[in-house]
């Protein structure tokens, strides 16, 4: 496993998305289609990415 993984929003978590799904993105730190962030390689994190996984596209670094 990478030691940090580059994860960016390039849907929208808003419309035809269930709550749940909305309020993982937020956790994950992204708001607007475009915002990257980083967070660190570990479980929860990668399961956070699988719930969501058609609204991100995710980089290990």
């Amino acid at each position: 496993m990478a030691d940090k993984l580059k994860i960016k929003l390039v849907r929208s978590a808003v419309a035809s998305v269930k709550k749940d799904q909305t309020l993982t993105c937020r956790a994950l730190g992204l708001r607007k289609i475009g915002d990257t962030v980083e967070q660190p390689d570990n479980p929860s994190i990668r399961g956070m990415i699988f719930k969501v996984k058609h609204l991100v596209e995710v980089e290990e670094i």
